[in-house]
């Protein structure tokens, strides 16, 4: 009788072990089935929300504008919901701001590195600054990244592309474009050395930007360089700033 409990439970355990590896294959099946996220097209403006179930993709189609196509894809090893449509950057963000807060969900705006901008519309300009200042493989492709281990220095736009122009002067470099809890910010820095960034929080503060220091993990990166129009910065005098801080790395 003792013989034939060992056996019922080998026989029970085989079988939930069976169960277990046909689910796991299954749901691995259905990970590698989901696509990854193309790219927006020339001029476009994606909203990537990052709850994929059905009832979110129902929800989406009952609420935005008919013209707004969705996709499930996979964005940094998560399936998010690709909405494409855009063709401004307000009308982007106004969507963007409504789905976090009114719709309950996490949704944030992407642009590809070679036509990433603030506040307007991209133009070959753009494009070229970009090109300028970023390696082929930057603006070859769209591909956001996490930034990895360190610190972020992240500084809040308030949709004004002017900021980023002060910011290019103040520091003398590109300023790059982040993700941080589903909202974007410039980036102004990113270091493992929390003095540095410390410190460049402190100097950025005093000159009156909102700027915050954040665990770089939890940054994603959209553009290394945003691309700044050349009648914005004609327009922009040269800041009592100008030269870069002694706190710059």
């Amino acid at each position: 009788m003792y013989q034939t409990s060992l056996q019922r439970c080998s026989v029970l355990m085989g079988s939930v072990l069976s169960a277990t590896m046909s689910v796991l294959a299954v749901g691995s099946a259905i990970a590698q089935s989901t696509p990854a996220c193309t790219p927006p097209a020339a001029g476009e403006y994606l909203l990537l929300v990052s709850e994929a179930t059905p009832e979110v993709q129902a929800q989406l189609r009952q609420t935005l504008p008919p013209n707004a196509t969705t996709t499930v894809c996979q964005y940094l090893d998560n399936a998010v919901v690709r909405v494409g449509g855009f063709t401004s950057a307000a009308n982007a963000n106004s969507w963007s701001q409504y789905l976090n807060e009114l719709g309950g969900m996490s949704a944030f705006v992407a642009r590809p590195p070679a036509a990433a901008s603030i506040g307007g519309e991209s133009t070959a300009s753009n494009a070229a600054t970009t090109a300028a200042s970023a390696s082929p493989a930057q603006t070859a492709a769209y591909r956001p990244q996490a930034l990895g281990a360190g610190y972020a220095v992240l500084v809040n736009y308030f949709n004004r592309p002017t900021l980023a122009v002060e910011m290019r002067q103040l520091l003398a470099r590109d300023i790059g474009l982040a993700a941080y809890n589903r909202n974007p910010y410039l980036l102004a820095l990113h270091t493992t050395d929390a003095t540095v960034a410390a410190a460049l929080l402190q100097s950025l503060g005093d000159r009156g930007f909102t700027a915050a220091m954040v665990d770089s993990r939890r940054v994603v990166l959209l553009t290394p360089a945003v691309a700044i129009s050349g009648s914005t910065a004609s327009q922009e005098q040269p800041s009592q700033n100008e030269a870069s801080t002694a706190n710059e790395p």
